[in-house]
This record gives C-alpha cells, structure tokens and sequence, in this order.
C-alpha cells in the first residue's frame, strides 16, 4: 500500500511538473494571447478587455491555478486556426497518429529484436558490423531527408506505394470515420479498395519511423543479450548440451525481454511524440501536423494542448511500461 502511494504521489507530482511547464511556456513566448484574440488592429482598450477576459492581468500563481483547474475539467482552450474546442481537434488528429506510430512499432520491434540478437550472436563478425552499421545511419541520417528522398524514389520514381495523405482523395468521403484508424474504418466498412489505398499510404511512413525505432531497438537488444550470453547459466547450458539456438532464443532472450520492455514501451512513446517531421513530409494529418501548423498560426491554446497530450502519452506509456517491468521481474519490487 505504500510503494502504491508513493507510485500515485510520483505520478501526481509529475503531471504537475508537465502542467506547470506547459503553462511557463505559454507564457515566455513572445505571442501575445490577448492580440492573438483580438486580431492585430486592435485598441489598446480591446486588448485590456481581453487581458482581463482570459485573466492574463493576475498574478501567474492564480493563472496557473485557473489552467490546472480547466485541465482537470477537460478544457485546453479553443483553436484560434480552427475555431474548434482543442479538445475536440486533437480526440479527431490523434487517431492518425496512434496508427501510424504502431505501425512503426511493430515494424521496428519485429525487425530490431532479431537482428540485436543476431548481432550478440555474431559479435565482431561481420553481421554484428552490417546490424551496427544500419543502426548508425538511422540515428545519423535526418527523418525528413530519408522521408522526401523514400517519396521521391518509391512513390514517384516506382509507383509501388501511395503518395502523401493516409487515403487517395476518391476514398475520402466513402469511408465513415468511426474510430479514426483508417486501416480499422475500412475494415468496417468493407471497402478492401479503400483498405488497400490506406495500407499503401501507411506503409511508407510507418517503415520509415520504424527504420527510425528498429536503430534503437536493435542496438539495446544487442546489449542485453551480450550480457546475458556471457552469464554462467548460459556456461552451465551450454556444458549440459543443449543447442545454441535453444540456448539464446528460450533462455538468453527470455530474461533480456525484461528490460527490452521498457525500450519498446519508450520506443513506442518517442514515436507518438516525435513524427512531427514525418507528419509533416507526408501530410499525414496527425498530432504532429497539428501542433505545427498551430505553431505556424501562433495558436498556443492549440500548441500548448498537444504538448500536453504528448507528455501525458509519454508519462503514462512510462508509467505502464513500470508496472510491468515489476511485474515480470520480481526481483524489482
């Protein structure tokens, strides 16, 4: 009961650290909410009617008070660009990215784990060098470089996947958006030419986040098992006879899927929050897209909401991630 207080307390102190960080950033930008609202013409007059409207003339200790208590009601302000509560933009944008970030997951974990095994395995040989070597160029080459030149050859170039968007314009309106996960929409409307149009425009930005994850993913497996295959039970296993094969994928990987966990989890976290620049080459109409162009517009009320929405993503995906890590390995409770 008390590591469950002390979780609740942490959690709570957290999202507390996020609110009042968000709620400073609002603050230091150089935009002014008050002329954001009233419009660049505005009387000096307008803009202290304003101000005092949205509480902007009070001290920033009752303003924070009034934003955590608008948080806690669900209410994140309404979108200047959109005219929309921001609550309600970003619940019709996250969809787009939740489907595309585990598309890149499962791309990056299903294809990082293995090749991170096989390159413990193969340690100073050559398929530990190529597995190195992938894992170097997807940290080092920039997302939106390998993201116009994938368009410019797979799509332009070859004609074998879909171009910018989640959807050919033709499906836009024949598909009911009733979850907001395209691939899940088509399916239930049983449109298979409308699946295969959103399949073929998911796929190119999804591998190329997943290429992204796949660099991490395959480098910290790599490191968990050289440090498991180097650990006396798998001396003791190998003396009593059993295969090498038995050996790393049902002992060694088994006790590395512990912590490979949290990298996946973290993974998974860093793509809800990161493909801004993947949203943005290929006008995927996510959260990413949508903090930017609200960047763009000097719509905080918009800004300020989505990178809420990330953190607490990213602080819930973390705090799940915990849970389960302790819950898999009981030496850490």
């Amino acid at each position: 009961m008390r590591k469950f207080a002390g979780l609740l307390a942490s959690l709570l102190l957290t999202v507390l650290g996020l609110l009042a960080v968000t709620f400073l950033i609002g603050r230091v930008v150089p935009t002014d909410p008050a002329l954001s609202v009233a419009g660049d013409r505005a009387t000096a007059a307008q803009l202290a009617a304003v101000r005092e409207e949205l509480g902007l003339n009070r001290p920033l200790y009752v303003q924070f008070g009034r934003y955590v208590a608008a948080v806690a009601q669900g209410d994140l302000g309404a979108s200047l660009l959109t005219g929309n509560a921001v609550t309600s933009d970003i619940a019709r944008v996250f969809p787009a990215t939740l489907e595309l970030a585990t598309v890149g997951i499962v791309f990056g974990a299903a294809i990082g784990i293995p090749l991170g095994v096989w390159a413990a395995v193969r340690r100073g040989r050559l398929a530990d060098q190529l597995v190195r070597l992938m894992g170097l160029v997807g940290y080092s080459a920039p997302i939106f470089w390998l993201g116009l030149m994938a368009l410019a050859l797979f799509y332009a170039r070859l004609g074998w996947v879909g171009g910018p968007g989640r959807i050919n314009v033709g499906f836009l309106y024949s598909v009911e958006p009733r979850t907001g996960l395209m691939l899940v929409d088509c399916l239930l409307a049983g449109d298979w030419e409308a699946l295969q149009s959103a399949a073929s425009h998911l796929v190119l930005p999804g591998a190329l986040l997943g290429y992204f994850s796949l660099a991490y993913i395959s480098r910290m497996t790599r490191s968990f098992m050289l440090k498991e295959l180097s650990a006396e039970y798998v001396v003791a296993a190998r003396a009593k006879g059993l295969s090498e094969a038995r050996i790393v994928w049902r002992h060694a990987l088994r006790n590395a899927a512990v912590p490979l966990l949290t990298v996946v989890a973290l993974s998974y976290a860093g793509l809800l929050e990161g493909s801004v620049l993947t949203e943005t080459v290929f006008s995927w109409p996510g959260l990413g897209q949508y903090i930017t162009n609200a960047l763009q517009s000097a719509d905080m009320n918009a800004v300020l909401g989505g990178t809420l929405v990330v953190g607490a993503v990213f602080i819930g995906i973390n705090l799940l991630s915990d849970l389960l890590y302790r819950w898999l390995d009981p030496r850490t409770r």
